[in-house]
């Protein structure tokens, strides 16, 4: 049977980095979304929020499946 271990972890590695690359991104799009606010652009500033909570559902998803990967019992 081959050691799936090693690739579990690189899997698990790599969907950490794009779960913060992720967060990062919501981050800049709620500053956005706040200046979009106070200048009078509110239907663009909603149409962020959706977009904030998808980024929200899908980092959960990520999360979920690092932390199967994590705990994947080795061989």
């Amino acid at each position: 049977m081959p050691d799936n271990s090693k690739a579990n972890i690189s899997t698990a590695d790599a969907l950490t980095l794009l779960l913060h690359n992720q967060h990062a991104l919501a981050a800049a799009i709620e500053e956005i979304t706040k200046w979009l606010s106070k200048n009078g652009v509110r239907s663009v500033a909603a149409n962020a929020i959706v977009a904030m909570e998808t980024l929200d559902t899908n980092a959960q998803g990520i999360t979920d499946a690092i932390m199967q990967l994590r705990q994947s019992p080795a061989p």
